[in-house]
């Protein structure tokens, strides 16, 4: 995971939280199948690791979160190489990782997000960002569509925003973005660390085991009718309420103390 002899992704352990960095800033961040690698590393460390909690996904600098994919001057227009006889775009299999993993992943929005940053930050769980960053998806100005990104796009905006931004190509601004779900919070970027520890604190004092299966039950149900929602809810409710955490947590209750949680 070399770029000129520099870690294109740093993992750094921050208390309860792995901090994910995408460290391209001259290219703004911009993702190639080596960042695509160093992201799954980062998540695959995190969950090794018992005491991590949190996982949080930012860019190097204050100017770009991630602009996308790495266009160089010499690209055909697809900045990943993909064999069409084994078609594993890294950018799938990066959005198939973080939709697997059992922590929360959170994004330090330090800046621009645009085209696959755009959807990199829909991926994620929750989303902190700050003022001045611009948000959107500008493919259809270079004869192309965001195609890769659609899935995570289609369930975070609505259909009528989100075909805007893609015919268009225009970006929105944070406060746009808070307004359409993007975002869960807008912050000054004096104040982004703060907001973002505070997040951390009170995901890494909540059970490991209902934030696991609470992350594995709400993509299971999105993609299922009401009907299908209704009964695979009334069969893991019994099984969350069996966990040696939930046991925990209404004992905790019923003493009034702070629960102890094991994360089983």
């Amino acid at each position: 995971m070399n770029d000129q002899g520099t870690r294109v992704v740093l993992h750094e352990r921050r208390g309860p939280a792995m901090w994910i960095i995408i460290n391209r800033p001259e290219r703004r961040n911009a993702m190639n199948a080596d960042v695509m690698a160093g992201i799954i590393a980062g998540i695959d460390a995190a969950e090794a690791d018992p005491e991590v909690r949190v996982i949080v996904l930012t860019g190097a600098g204050d100017k770009a979160f991630c602009a996308g994919g790495d266009l160089a001057p010499a690209a055909n227009g697809a900045p990943f190489t993909v064999d069409p006889s084994r078609p594993r775009n890294p950018v799938v299999n990066a959005f198939k990782r973080m939709e697997s993993c059992d922590l929360p992943i959170l994004a330090r929005v330090n800046g621009h997000a645009l085209a696959g940053g755009f959807g990199l930050v829909c991926a994620c769980d929750l989303a902190i960002g700050v003022e001045g960053a611009m948000f959107g998806t500008p493919e259809s100005k270079i004869g192309l569509f965001p195609m890769m990104i659609l899935p995570y796009l289609l369930r975070v905006l609505s259909p009528r925003k989100l075909m805007e931004l893609c015919m268009t190509g225009e970006p929105i601004d944070a406060a746009r973005a808070l307004q359409a779900g993007v975002l869960n919070d807008v912050v000054s970027p004096a104040d982004l660390d703060a907001r973002i520890e505070r997040m951390v604190t009170l995901l890494a004092s909540r059970s490991p085991t209902a934030i696991r299966l609470g992350k594995q039950g709400f993509h299971a149900m999105r993609d299922m009718n009401l009907q299908q929602s209704l009964e695979y809810a009334q069969l893991m409710l019994p099984m969350m309420a069996s966990t040696e955490d939930a046991r925990e947590g209404f004992q905790a209750f019923q003493n009034q103390r702070t629960p102890q949680w094991t994360g089983r």
